[in-house]
């Protein structure tokens, strides 16, 4: 009788390691892209709605040039990032949510790295093949990282990042994620590089 329970039995086990390899692999195929730049302001002066210096009134140049006078120039922005979950059950198999833990993440602005940080709490991607996006806020002085750069390119810089063109294509992250599944912590076996142009 044993004899015909552990036959039995092997094939249900063959079913249900595969399935949660199938699971794993899914999960392990989260996929990152950088969405879009918001909320841009350098020295608390909005440039959402900024082409070129010629927008700037005459307030706005004198607290800029006054700023840079003094060797600081502060930026802050909202990077948002697109998190999509393939397990959505298309594949035949349930469809699973998944919480990313932990974003630890490197800037990188015209291939120079910048400064680095980490979401503050767990960030949920739901099993329905829709985009989560996950907004970073970020803030640092960008004349620390781009003395060589000059007023003029500074303010270039930031218009192509955070103007009414802007976009994230100057930018890039270096991210290492910490994934909690149904089937426990998974962490990625090497950090990966999260652009604008492509999903990763």
């Amino acid at each position: 009788m044993k004899k015909y329970f552990i036959i039995a039995i092997i094939p249900l086990l063959s079913v249900t390691s595969c399935s949660i390899l199938k699971t794993f692999v899914n999960i392990s195929h989260l996929k990152f892209k950088l969405n879009s730049v918001t909320d841009f302001q350098i020295i608390g002066i909005s440039i959402n709605n900024k082409t070129s210096l010629n927008d700037f009134n005459t307030g706005d140049i004198i607290k800029l040039t006054a700023a840079i006078t003094k060797g600081e120039l502060p930026v802050t922005f909202v990077l948002n990032v697109d998190a999509i979950n393939p397990n959505d059950g298309s594949s035949g198999y349930p469809a699973t949510e998944i919480s990313i833990k932990s974003f630890a993440w490197k800037l990188f602005v015209d291939e120079k790295e910048t400064i680095s940080g980490n979401i503050t709490s767990p960030v949920t991607v739901p099993g329905t093949g829709e985009t989560k996006v996950i907004p970073l806020e970020i803030k640092f002085d960008l004349l620390n990282f781009f003395k060589d750069k000059g007023y003029e390119n500074l303010m270039k810089l930031a218009l192509n990042l955070g103007g009414t063109e802007g976009s994230a294509s100057q930018l890039k992250l270096i991210a290492e994620p910490i994934l909690g599944t149904p089937i426990g912590e998974l962490r990625y076996p090497q950090p990966i590089t999260i652009v604008s142009q492509q999903i990763n």
